[in-house]
């Protein structure tokens, strides 16, 4: 039986679909749009909450700024000191506090290494797993990232990751005055060093890749944390949530990721109680759910691959 899935979840599923169309023209010609952070075009979305968004632009990260009376919270840098100076530049047109502070979602260089931009008196903010990973693959990611063409190299050429003022376990709790981020370590989703930001009083939640508009990169992570982010998340009641790249959106996207995960979820467990293998479990729900993800790709593979491993 093919499994019915809500209403937000197609809607997800045609905005991966426009993301993959995109792409296609990119591969049969168009030039990519190079990967730099634009300047005035920043959103204010809430009271305390700015959102220089990604336009759509591979390699550039929906970045947030935070601001309260007393500090500003920058999420995400983009890719290099340039963008990471763009970054700055539109900081400063909507906050002069005296304290700035700087995290990202997760190490990955379009993330992280616009640090080098930002003023000597920023204050780095990382999970101890994020610090772990990047002591693990930092050096390796990067070099992996400027091999990805000549501007890449340039943006990143000297890049280094900043080292953290603030290391925090699983939460940390940023008063900026007037307004308070939470900081949460999410365990391995995307990356094992994921962090998310709750913003109170505005209840807008920063998901990073554990909660986008398209399909989630399971990749060696597994199905059962994936799904317990999702209950963090839901336990936060955000009213509005930005995520690493594309549109943003509501809550409805967390019931939307737990829809799809746990359809692959129940359906891995039910084909291997009846004896089929990987391949033919993963033939069996691609063909299922094909039909409402066109763009799925690799990316349903691995979710199904990955529920497999797990299932008993």
């Amino acid at each position: 039986m093919t499994p019915r899935l809500c209403p937000t979840l197609i809607s997800v599923l045609v905005l991966a679909a426009a993301t993959a169309a995109v792409e296609a023209q990119r591969a049969g010609g168009t030039p990519a749009a190079p990967p730099l952070v634009r300047e005035n075009v920043t959103e204010k979305i809430s009271d305390h909450v700015y959102v220089i968004p990604d336009n759509s632009v591979s390699m550039v990260p929906n970045v947030g700024i935070i601001v309260g009376s007393r500090g500003t919270l920058v999420v995400d840098t983009g890719l290099g000191a340039r963008n990471g100076q763009t970054v700055v530049r539109e900081m400063q047109k909507v906050s002069k506090t005296a304290d700035l502070y700087l995290a990202t979602t997760h190490f990955h260089p379009e993330h992280d290494l616009g640090a080098g931009g930002f003023p000597s008196n920023t204050r780095m903010i990382r999970s101890q797993d994020q610090q772990k990973e990047i002591a693990d693959q930092g050096v390796a990611t990067a070099d992996r990232f400027r091999a990805f063409g000549p501007l890449n190299a340039e943006l990143l050429a000297g890049a280094e990751f900043r080292k953290a003022d603030i290391s925090f376990d699983r939460e940390h709790l940023l008063d900026l005055g007037g307004v308070r981020v939470r900081l949460i370590a999410m365990g391995y989703n995307h990356t094992r060093g994921d962090t998310a930001f709750f913003v109170e009083p505005d209840g807008v939640l920063f998901s990073g890749d554990v909660v986008m508009t398209t399909l989630p990169n399971v990749g060696n992570a597994t199905v059962r944390q994936w799904l317990t982010s999702m209950d963090d998340f839901g336990w936060l009641r955000p009213t509005r949530i930005v995520p690493s790249y594309g549109q943003m959106g509501e809550a409805t996207l967390i019931g939307a990721y737990k829809d799809l995960l746990g359809t692959v979820q129940r359906r891995a467990t039910e084909l291997k109680r009846e004896g089929k293998t990987l391949d033919e479990t993963i033939a069996a729900i691609v063909a299922e759910l094909q039909p409402k993800y066109p763009a799925a790709g690799t990316r349903l593979n691995s979710a199904v691959r990955a529920a497999y491993a797990e299932a008993p």
